[in-house]
């Protein structure tokens, strides 16, 4: 279990964090992310009807719409991962082309908690996710 989420995830190797939920594939990131464990949240695709995405926010994948996303729940962007009391801030993952790839909600703690996919969600530092998965 722990190993498999390091080899997709490397740089989780040597990281402190903890798995904090069983596999599941009925929801990804983007859903965790916003606080929904039903589904999963990503632009349309033509191949899965089970995808949600909010009907006001643009169908694309682009850091863009993915903000616009966190809008339509109140959120707003903000300069730094410091922790703050009474909000709650997420962070957007893109790749080198600013093509969304992940999202990881803040805890109280300060850490973050993500959904790896189809694995487990975790605990961990924000920067353990970075790199090219």
């Amino acid at each position: 279990m722990v190993k498999e989420i390091e080899v997709l995830f490397p740089a989780l190797q040597g990281a402190v964090y903890r798995v904090t939920s069983a596999r599941t594939g009925d929801y990804n990131c983007i859903a965790w992310a916003a606080g929904d464990t039903e589904c999963w949240w990503w632009p349309e695709d033509p191949e899965n009807d089970a995808i949600f995405w909010p009907a006001e926010v643009a169908q694309e994948e682009t850091l863009t719409a993915f903000v616009a996303v966190f809008a339509t729940m109140g959120y707003a962007p903000c300069g730094d991962d410091a922790p703050e009391d009474g909000f709650e801030k997420v962070a957007l993952f893109a790749d080198g082309a600013g093509t969304p790839t992940h999202a990881a909600r803040q805890l109280p703690n300060g850490r973050w908690t993500s959904k790896l996919g189809f694995l487990e969600d975790i605990e961990h530092d924000l920067r353990d996710l970075s790199g090219e998965a």
